[in-house]
């Protein structure tokens, strides 16, 4: 599994640009970011390359932060990967809580990171033919 950042984030300008700049700062490499907002918070999901050391510079500059387990899936970047993916989920009865995605340079696949609160979810994936990323990986 990977481990991705959660951030709750104060809904107001300039407070994005400061968490990003605290993690630059500290010379980690954001590989993915996911924001979703209500009116007066957002929650901001990251996934980096030093996740626990990215924590400790979020908490020195004021931010609240948690590390999450996540699976990464490599998914073919074409129509109807993604619902590949979350038919095997459904029929091993497993829920996605929540998931993003982004495409690697290559363009030839995407990684979708998904957030199941079920054991074996790998293992489904991996049965039905996906490759579940390692963090080392991303």
């Amino acid at each position: 599994m990977v481990k991705q950042l959660t951030v709750f984030l104060e809904n107001s300008p300039g407070r994005l640009a400061a968490l990003t700049r605290a993690i630059g700062d500290a010379a980690i490499n954001m590989r993915a970011l996911m924001v979703a907002d209500t009116e007066s918070f957002g929650v901001v999901r990251i996934i980096c390359d030093r996740p626990h050391e990215a924590a400790r510079a979020l908490g020195a500059a004021g931010f609240s932060a948690s590390i999450t387990k996540v699976l990464a899936v490599e998914i073919p970047d074409r129509p109807g990967g993604l619902a590949d993916v979350l038919e095997s989920l459904g029929a091993a009865a497993m829920n996605v809580e929540y998931a993003y995605c982004f495409v690697e340079p290559s363009g030839d696949a995407a990684v979708d990171i998904f957030k199941i609160d079920a054991s074996g979810a790998e293992d489904v994936l991996r049965s039905t033919g996906f490759r579940v990323l390692e963090a080392s990986e991303l």
